[in-house]
């Protein structure tokens, strides 16, 4: 590619397309924060430059100062921003410049509603960086050569912001970008000097690169001429000293609030945030937020997520999976070792000792922090709790070592409250036990409402025992793994036989009468049900209700049974127990049934009904009807 290739007009992706006018029409109430975002990007080419050096010093082309460069023009209203970073060739201007994002992008448009507040939200959490220029330039222009490649390879991106942009190659000397705003007729104070420089100082003091703007020229004595081409010289407006270096005492909570906007592309305010520095067998830094709202593609599994790594303060990569585990993919932070090699890969990663014991402390801090959290008043963890909740609830299963911390942080509904919040901890569970409960028990359910409603329930309401009403997808799987806490055992009130500790020896020697008295029942039921169900027997279980489902000790939970189905997954073959209860009048009419054919109808009805009660689909849904109808009508005669 050189010079002489002519230009060539290219139209926006799509969903680009949408995006990009919604963002020109105000989207951000914020006009001045395309200023942090392009100063950011800036930032991250002269890091990746930084690295691609240590393997080929000739990337640096003989110069090794880095810094970024804004330069504004009040007459031209113009405001231009320079860097000497890594560059891009005409492929990857592209395919940066050209569309939003390399995936995910059809389903975050999907997330608009047409609701600005909410979607300039959404846009934030979507991290759209360069095209926040479009809020305050009606054009822009983009000149860029890619480090180690040839003068007569730069390349000029343009765009109006509309459907299309223009591309052609123009000879760059230095290697990096340069980037032209021209900007609209309301947005002329960006082309101010005092301006600009009071929004690097808010937004950008944090960046380690020095941002460079030209010294202001001294006011011209009266009766002197003002020189003809003064000598231009520049200064830096930021700190440039990287943040996490800094001893915490000296850093505020402004500066910890803008860098957490710089190396999250999040455009809210983080939740909470620890800075630690770690001396002694391993010595490294780490600075760890947590976020506010979950980003558009947190159940990507394609998603990057990872803290930025920086190897004695020199950049390595974006998106270091390796420091934290898959269910705290939404915490975002740098860490900065000095005991790692400056040429580490994502393989060597995953080799290296030192990280498996840094992944282990940043762990326990990130845990520790909610913790803390947990424990402060107001409402920023149930907050956390809405957006984060489901995905903390992966960890069990896959941090056995930190089962405990992360129980403690868990939070369910419960019939306690018999509200559809998460609000309530398993250590305020367990602080509610009655004398003599030994089990936390809880009840999986397609829904909170079924959950809440689900005939399982019946004798722990009357008896005032406390149940968790679990209705999340992921509730199932977290039991099997969670087992335990506090040394309680947990139990699927739907699973097994029920043996509650709190019946009295009276209640017992009724139900052993109840048992005897409904055997002959229990045997025409199995057989008209056989095939159906794994056996019937007369439960303890239910006040109120005719019968309910069971499942065995050692079988797949009703709940996820239906989540393997429903995604394809083979599951083995197992039959439930149909539990009766003999009191209730619809089972005294069906044991006083002497017609076999009307007896198998209303045995397969109470069968259905028992299936319907706990979520599950029927086999024959018309079939249920029919029988239910004939039933009717012969009861109406």
């Amino acid at each position: 590619m050189t010079a002489e290739v002519k230009k060539e007009t290219l139209g926006f992706q799509t969903e680009a397309k949408q995006l990009l006018h919604l963002m020109i029409h105000s989207l951000y109430s914020n006009k001045e924060i395309f200023l942090r975002e392009l100063i950011s990007n800036s930032s991250d080419a002269i890091d990746k430059l930084r690295f691609a050096a240590l393997a080929d010093e000739k990337l640096l082309e003989g110069q090794g100062d880095y810094q970024i460069t804004v330069d504004v023009d009040k007459e031209a209203n113009t405001i231009t921003l320079s860097d000497n970073g890594i560059g891009m060739n005409r492929d990857e201007v592209i395919e940066n410049l050209g569309t939003i994002a390399k995936s995910g992008t059809a389903a975050f448009m999907d997330k608009l509603t047409g609701d600005e507040q909410k979607d300039s939200q959404l846009i934030g959490q979507f991290g759209v960086g360069f095209y926040s220029a479009f809020i305050v330039a009606d054009r822009v222009e983009v000149h860029t050569r890619k480090a180690g490649s040839d003068a007569d390879t730069g390349v000029v991106w343009e765009s109006h912001g509309e459907a299309e942009f223009s591309i052609e190659g123009k000879e760059k000397a230095e290697r990096g970008t340069t980037i032209t705003l021209h900007l609209k007729a309301d947005s002329g104070e960006f082309s101010d000097d005092w301006r600009v420089r009071s929004v690097i100082k808010k937004y950008s003091d944090h960046i380690s690169v020095p941002v460079m703007m030209a010294k202001p020229q001294p006011p011209v004595a009266e009766g002197e001429e003002a020189p003809e081409n003064p000598e231009v010289e520049y200064e830096a407006v930021n700190a440039a000293t990287a943040l996490w270096t800094r001893p915490r005492t000296d850093v505020s909570d402004e500066e910890y609030k803008e860098f957490y906007k710089h190396v999250s592309h999040d455009f809210e305010d983080p939740l909470t945030w620890s800075h630690n520095k770690v001396e002694g067998k391993l010595e490294y830094t780490s600075l760890l937020y947590m976020p506010k709202k979950a980003p558009f593609d947190m159940w990507n599994r394609e998603m990057s997520r990872g803290l930025k790594l920086y190897v004695q303060r020199t950049f390595i990569m974006d998106d270091a999976e390796q420091f934290l585990p898959l269910y705290l993919r939404f915490v975002k932070g740098v860490v900065d070792s000095n005991d790692l090699s400056l040429n580490i890969s994502r393989e060597i990663l995953q080799q290296d000792p030192a990280v498996d014991s840094m992944r282990s402390a940043l762990t326990k801090r990130a845990l520790d922090m909610l913790a803390k959290l947990a424990k402060a008043e107001g409402d920023d963890y149930a907050d956390f709790w809405k957006e984060f909740g489901q995905v903390l609830k992966e960890g069990p299963a896959e941090d056995f070592a930190n089962k405990e911390k992360i129980a403690k942080l868990l939070r369910f509904s419960t019939t306690h409250t018999d509200t559809a919040d998460q609000d309530q901890s398993l250590e305020d569970y367990v602080g509610r036990m009655q004398e003599g409960q030994e089990k936390v028990y809880y009840v999986v359910a397609e829904n909170f409402n079924t959950a809440k409603n689900s005939p399982h329930l019946e004798v722990f309401r009357k008896k005032g025992i406390e149940v968790l009403l679990l209705s999340d997808r992921v509730d199932d799987w977290l039991m099997n793994h969670l087992q335990e806490f506090d040394g309680k055992q947990f139990q699927d009130v739907a699973r097994g036989a029920l043996d509650l500790v709190s019946d009295s020896e009276e209640e017992k020697a009724e139900q052993e009468k109840v048992a005897k008295e409904s055997e002959a029942l229990v045997e025409r039921l199995s057989e008209t049900l056989k095939g159906k169900v794994e056996q019937v027997r007369p439960t303890n279980r239910l006040t109120e209700s005719a019968a309910c489902l069971v499942v065995g000790e050692a079988d797949m939970g009703a709940q996820m049974r239906r989540i393997m189905e429903a995604a394809g997954q083979a599951v083995p073959e197992s039959l439930p127990t149909l539990e009766v209860n003999p009191g209730h009048p619809l089972v005294e009419m069906l044991d006083r049934e002497p017609d076999e054919d009307r007896f198998a109808d209303l045995a397969s009805v109470i069968f259905d009904q028992a299936t319907l009660a706990e979520g599950g689909q029927l086999e024959d849904p018309a079939a249920f009807v029919t029988r239910l109808n004939k039933l009717l009508l012969e009861m109406s005669k």
